[in-house]
């Protein structure tokens, strides 16, 4: 099922791939109009600013998986690796 799932979605992305790209009309235009070196600024202009949501976003992931890990060692409550979790709960075992 998660794997039908992942599929599906890995299909919804990539059909949706081209509206993403298509970008400002204008926006192009102007880029395509520059220099060598216009366009290098443009590209490095754009990888520094998306360093700093790429580095919040890191950091956060880290940050959560950090404290629950610390959760989970406090309370003992961890999920080691060797067992196997049960997913069927409400299902009533003879």
């Amino acid at each position: 099922m998660r794997l039908r799932l992942a599929g599906l979605a890995l299909v919804a992305v990539l059909w949706a791939a081209p509206a993403f790209a298509q970008g400002c009309a204008m926006c192009y235009a102007s880029a395509t109009a520059t220099t060598k070196g216009g366009r290098q600024a443009l590209s490095r202009g754009i990888l520094v600013l998306l360093m700093p949501p790429v580095g919040f976003m890191t950091v956060g992931f880290g940050m959560a998986f950090r404290y629950g890990r610390k959760r989970d060692r406090e309370t003992g409550s961890g999920f080691s690796g060797d067992e196997v979790p049960d997913r069927d709960l409400d299902i009533a075992r003879p």
